[in-house]
């Protein structure tokens, strides 16, 4: 008579093992059940922008509820990144992350939060190279004859990038120090204006994201030099890279979505597989690739692992070019 009430003890007990798991795979279920917001930490038209736009309009597609994209700009990303800091950790406020983030992380010593410790991430979405783009009036058209032409123009080129310590700027500072050339840094407040002015006159060179930058290279509006990666881009297959004159350079943004710290873990696990699920997709995939990116699947850990790397080795470059912040 004792087997029966041990079998039925063992099932009340399996049963109650399971009751907690059931309101997280109920929750997960349910997500999202009202709309996602999207903070992009950037005014819009840059590359930041264009891919929240892309990947919303797909997860709303496929989860059922809009995805709306909200520009927060100021303090070099930091005023949007805050806000998704602040936010309730429901899911329901998502950042676009970027190299900047990183960045900030040295770049700042004070900032009220730690990004490492405050965004959980979630997926990364594309790597992609900046380029090298001047104005059509500038007269190098290689990167040897840019460094001669710098060399013999010091403190007399000017350097555009999207903001102090933006990906762009902390390039064209390691390209300044491993040529040995100066250039000046003038930084605007956003990738949109950058490109304005570049496209203008006003300033003669910039280190620009390849999604952003490409299409006025297309056009004939800019002239791309190089672009930063070790290999060439198939977006620009007749463009070489830098390392092709500059042994051991190397440099490229990326992309990705984070949530506050303590989103369900469920939450983020749906969240990526929706995000793997575009990056497997052929028009997403021939959508990044004319922008010049490559599709960059993985999990929430795979993209906190290329957070931490990034953190290091944009640090060093900080720290050896004493970049402070504006």
């Amino acid at each position: 008579m004792k087997l029966p009430h041990r079998r039925k003890f063992l099932h009340l007990a399996a049963g109650a093992a399971a009751l907690p798991v059931l309101p997280h795979i109920a929750r997960a279920q349910a997500y999202p059940s009202r709309p996602v917001r999207i903070i992009v930490p950037a005014v819009p038209g840059g590359g930041l922008d264009i891919l929240a736009r892309l990947f919303g309009q797909w997860l709303s597609e496929r989860l059922g509820q809009p995805f709306v994209i909200e520009n927060r700009p100021g303090g070099g990303n930091n005023i949007g990144t805050e806000a998704v800091v602040r936010a309730p950790s429901d899911g329901y406020t998502l950042l676009m992350v970027n190299a900047t983030n990183v960045i900030n992380s040295t770049l700042y010593e004070k900032l009220n939060f730690n990004f490492i410790r405050d965004i959980a991430p979630v997926a990364s979405l594309d790597r992609e190279p900046y380029v090298i783009v001047v104005h059509p009036s500038v007269p190098p058209k290689t990167v040897p004859e840019f460094i001669a032409h710098a060399k013999a123009n010091p403190g007399k080129i000017n350097m555009a990038s999207a903001g102090t310590g933006t990906g762009g700027h902390v390039s064209g500072e390691l390209f300044m120090m491993m040529t040995s050339v100066s250039m000046v840094h003038v930084p605007y407040r956003g990738t949109g204006a950058a490109l304005t002015d570049l496209l203008g006159g006003q300033v003669q060179v910039m280190f620009g994201s390849m999604v952003s930058s490409i299409e006025h290279v297309r056009a004939g509006k800019l002239r791309a030099l190089a672009v930063t990666t070790a290999a060439r881009s198939q977006a620009l297959p007749d463009i070489p890279t830098v390392g092709d004159y500059l042994p051991g350079f190397e440099a490229s943004t990326w992309f990705g979505v984070g949530a506050p710290r303590n989103t369900p873990a469920e939450i983020i696990d749906k969240l990526n597989k929706e995000i793997n699920a575009a990056l497997a997709d052929p028009k997403i995939r021939a959508r990044l690739a004319d922008l010049g990116g490559t599709p960059l699947p993985g999990t929430p850990a795979d993209f906190g692992r290329l957070i931490a790397d990034e953190t290091e080795r944009w640090g060093k470059v900080i720290r050896s070019a004493n970049i402070k912040p504006e």
